[in-house]
C-alpha cells in the first residue's frame, strides 16, 4: 500500500540564495541594487518623456509607456526582496508575500499581450500606413492597452488562486530566488497540482499564439521595408521596429530556454541565471534598447534630464540664498 501524503500548513517559504558566504551575498546585493536602480531610472525616464513631450503622444510611445509601467511593477516584485534576503542573510518570505509575488509576476502575460499589440502597431504603420489613423486611433489604443492589462490581471488571479489552493506536502523550500509557480508546484501533493498544470498549458498556448502573431507580423514588416526604394525610409522603419523586436527576442528566448532545456542541464544555479535573464534584465535595458536608434525619444529624454537638473539647480540656489 502506497504511503499517504499529508498536507502541511505553511506560514512562510524559503527562497534559494545566490550565495552562502557573506562577501558573495554583499556582491549579489550590490549587483542587484545597480540593476534595480538602472531599471527604475530608465523606465521612469521613458514614462516621464512620453507623458510630457507632445511629440511622443502617438500609439507607439503610448504602448511603450504601458510596457515601462509593467516592467517597473514586475522587477519591483522580485528584486527588492532578493536584495533584502542577501543583506540580512535570510531566505524567508511570508506566505502572503509569496502569493503577492506570484500574482504580480504573473502579470507578465500582460507583457506578452503588450508586445503583441506593439507588433500590430508597427505592422499597421509600415504595411498599411493609409489606414493607420483609423485602425490605431486613440480609442482603439486605449481599448488594446486595457485588454492587455485585463488579460494579465485575469491570468494572475486564476494562477494565484489555483496555486495557493493546492495542498503542499513537500516542505517549504522554493528552488528559485522568488516565488515561481513551477517551483511551488514541486511542493504539492501527488495529484493536487493537475488543474494548475492544465491552466499553465492553456496559458502556454495563448503565449505561443502571441509569439506566432508577432513573428508573422515582422515577416511582413521586413518584406515591405526591404522593398522600400528610399534608404531614409528603410532606416526610419528599422529604427522603430528593431528595438521592439530586440526586447521581444530577449524575453522569449530566455522563456523558451526555461521551458525546453534538457533535464541534463537542470540545476539550481542554472535556474537562477535564466530567471535573472528573463525577469530582471529586460526591464533594466528598456531605455538603452528603445533610445539607441530613436532620435525622437533621445531628444525627449535630453529635455527631461536637462529640465530635471535645471530645476534642481534653481531650487538649490533659492535654498542657498
Amino acid at each position: 500500500m502506497l504511503p499517504r501524503t499529508v498536507s502541511i500548513s505553511i506560514n512562510e517559504f524559503l527562497l534559494l540564495a545566490f550565495a552562502d558566504t557573506r562577501e558573495l551575498q554583499l556582491l549579489h546585493f550590490s549587483l542587484f541594487l545597480g540593476i534595480y536602480l538602472a531599471a527604475l531610472l530608465g523606465n521612469s525616464l521613458i514614462i516621464t518623456a512620453v507623458a510630457c513631450d507632445h511629440r511622443l503622444h502617438t500609439p507607439m510611445y503610448f504602448f511603450l509607456l504601458n510596457l515601462s509601467l509593467l516592467d517597473l511593477g514586475t522587477i519591483s516584485t522580485t528584486v527588492p526582496k532578493s536584495m533584502a534576503n542577501s543583506l540580512w542573510d535570510t531566505g524567508a518570505i511570508s506566505y502572503l508575500g509569496c502569493a503577492a509575488q506570484v500574482f504580480l509576476f504573473a502579470l507578465l502575460l500582460g507583457e506578452y499581450c503588450l508586445l503583441t499589440v506593439m507588433a500590430y502597431d508597427r505592422y499597421v504603420a509600415i504595411c498599411r500606413p493609409l489606414h493607420y489613423g483609423i485602425l490605431m486611433g486613440s480609442r482603439a489604443c486605449v481599448k488594446m492597452a486595457a485588454a492587455a492589462w485585463s488579460s494579465g490581471f485575469l491570468y494572475s488571479v486564476l494562477h494565484t488562486a489555483n496555486t495557493f489552493s493546492i495542498s503542499l506536502c513537500q516542505g517549504n523550500t522554493v528552488d528559485q530566488f522568488f516565488c515561481e509557480i513551477p517551483q511551488i508546484l514541486k511542493l504539492s501533493c501527488s495529484d493536487s497540482y493537475l488543474r494548475e498544470v492544465w491552466l499553465l498549458v492553456v496559458s502556454a498556448c495563448l503565449g505561443f499564439g502571441c509569439f506566432v502573431f508577432i513573428v508573422l507580423s515582422y515577416v511582413q514588416i521586413f518584406t515591405v521595408v526591404l522593398r522600400m526604394p528610399s534608404e531614409q525610409g528603410r532606416r526610419k522603419a528599422f529604427s522603430t521596429s528593431l528595438p521592439h523586436l530586440a526586447v521581444f527576442s530577449l524575453f522569449v528566448s530566455t522563456d523558451l530556454f526555461t521551458c525546453l532545456k534538457p533535464p541534463s542541464l537542470s540545476s539550481p544555479a542554472l535556474y537562477l541565471v535564466v530567471a535573472v535573464l528573463y525577469s530582471v534584465v529586460p526591464p533594466a535595458v528598456n531605455l538603452l534598447i528603445y533610445s539607441m536608434r530613436n532620435k525622437e525619444l533621445k531628444d525627449a529624454l535630453r529635455k527631461v534630464i536637462s529640465w530635471t537638473f535645471f530645476s534642481s539647480g534653481n531650487i538649490a540656489s533659492v535654498l542657498h540664498k
